[in-house]
């Protein structure tokens, strides 16, 4: 899921923002490097943390408004996504339980 949230997160944060591409990335980046993480191993829970407790300072610093408001949703979509990804996914052994059936 790694580099699929952190694309997911960023195109969220440009639509809801206005900020462009590398701007949003950029931020990004900042806000899971303040927090200890790198774009490419953050997990959906570690990414929340972020969206909620130190990105919203990163989008005031940068003049957006209603920080708070953008991180809350973005936290929300990713929880979301998360736990979509939870439900759909198969364990190997339910797999080879369902081709066993046939």
């Amino acid at each position: 899921m790694d580099q699929d949230l952190f694309e997911f997160v960023a195109e969220r944060i440009e639509e809801q923002t206005g900020m462009g591409r590398l701007e949003a990335r950029g931020t990004l980046r900042i806000a899971l490097k303040a927090s200890g993480f790198e774009a490419r191993g953050a997990t959906a829970t570690q990414m929340c943390v972020v969206l909620e407790r130190v990105m919203p300072g990163e989008l005031h610093s940068r003049g957006v408004e209603r920080p708070e408001a953008h991180c809350n949703a973005l936290a929300a979509a990713v929880k979301s996504q998360a736990e979509t990804r939870e439900v759909t996914r198969e364990s190997p052994e339910d797999v080879f339980r369902r081709l066993g059936s046939r």
